[in-house]
């Protein structure tokens, strides 16, 4: 069977992969070399020098287009590095249709940097696909799309936004950090680009930054490849190596991530303190169909609401929790509590979080792949 043909749980440690050329080593060693010997001024064995190439991240950049079908991959330096690589494809005057809940930082990315260079962007419930083509115009010439959203577990049909995309001839471009592609593969779909915080289930052990994008098209992996090494924020050989290494046990975290989000889901949503829970599992949540049809399973990261709670009260219960640990990011082995109004999202204002629900009271769980009992035991003594 060739490697091409792996399923994904095989992908995880073959998919893109072979022994290092020179020993035969099964692990890509750590390349930690800025530059490499030429033999006649361009002569040389693929590599030149770190920022263009280095044979470490070549590994997880195979590593990453294989996992997610992809066939060109790019490691970064960040998940923003990759965002604004992405953005740096457009020109003054271009438009963006956003997911209107996405991640804090990526709105500050969109509005505080980029908008000032002419670039304009609309941010959308995109729950209802009619809504993003209301937003589309002549100079429309990216969708960015965040599913399931964080931080409210919101669910968009990548398919469909796709044949809009190709409707107006309009790059898609999917962030597909919360599922991971164990759960679920935007390029499958129909999206053009595929972004990753490899920070957080890719890398998977709260030890590393880094960004990824995949893509199919040569043209478009091109263009990007160009704004990666012009602009330079590429992860350094460590982080790639640690990232590959993350990389291998994707499957079968991801498979406990899921089982412990199901039952911290379930636990939550009959909590008589508890108001809301937002988890795309619960057949009541919206589009959960959709999630169904695009997902293989529902992830573990959700968010709740306190049942008349003040902001005070919210902070009480995040202070008090034992086995999460209250901290920013999410996707590691261990579980972790956020309160994204002053974390992850403080940098959105407040009246445009509250349109979306993320208020004062929410909290956000990353589920990690500890005992389930423990976990649930740390939400009873913490909510009381």
């Amino acid at each position: 069977m060739s490697k091409k043909e792996l399923r994904f749980n095989s992908k995880t440690i073959h998919g893109g992969q072979h022994p290092d050329e020179a020993y035969g080593a099964v692990m890509p060693p750590i390349y930690q070399t800025s530059t490499y010997a030429q033999t006649t001024p361009g002569g040389h064995k693929g590599f030149e020098y770190s920022r263009s190439a280095n044979p470490t991240r070549t590994a997880l950049e195979n590593a990453l287009a294989s996992i997610e079908n992809g066939t060109y991959g790019l490691a970064f330096a960040s998940g923003l590095s990759a965002i604004d690589a992405v953005i740096k494809l457009l020109e003054p005057g271009d438009e963006v249709v956003s997911t209107n809940d996405l991640y804090g930082g990526s709105y500050r990315l969109f509005k505080r940097i980029f908008e000032k260079y002419g670039i304009k962007f609309h941010f959308v419930g995109m729950q209802d696909v009619d809504a993003i083509e209301a937003h589309i115009n002549n100079n429309t010439k990216l969708i960015w799309v965040e599913t399931p959203t964080n931080p409210m577990m919101n669910i968009i049909d990548i398919k469909a936004v796709s044949t809009l995309a190709k409707k107006y001839r309009v790059l898609l471009a999917v962030d597909n950090t919360f599922a991971t592609p164990y759960l679920q593969r935007p390029l499958d779909l129909g999206a053009d680009i595929v972004m990753h915080s490899a920070t957080k289930y890719l890398g998977g052990h709260s030890d590393l930054v880094v960004g990824a994008l995949v893509v199919k098209d040569k043209e478009l992996a091109d263009k990007l490849y160009f704004i990666q090494n012009a602009s330079g924020a590429v992860c350094g050989p460590m982080d790639s190596f640690l990232t590959l290494r993350g990389i291998k046990t994707l499957h079968v975290r991801m498979q406990r991530h899921c089982e412990n989000g199901e039952a911290v889901a379930n636990y939550l949503a009959k909590h008589p303190k508890i108001e809301k829970v937002y988890w795309p599992g619960f057949e009541s949540h919206p589009n959960h169909d959709i999630a169904k049809s695009q997902m293989s399973g529902f992830g573990g990261m959700i968010s709740f609401v306190p049942k008349g709670s003040s902001y005070e009260e919210a902070i009480k219960i995040v202070e008090k929790l034992e086995v999460f640990t209250l901290a920013e990011s999410l996707g590691g082995v261990e579980s972790l509590a956020g309160h994204p109004a002053s974390m992850t999202h403080a940098s959105i204002p407040k009246e445009e979080r509250e349109k979306t629900g993320i208020v004062n009271t929410l909290i956000r769980l990353s589920v990690g792949i500890e005992d389930a009992a423990d976990l649930i035991a740390d939400l009873e003594q913490a909510i009381g």
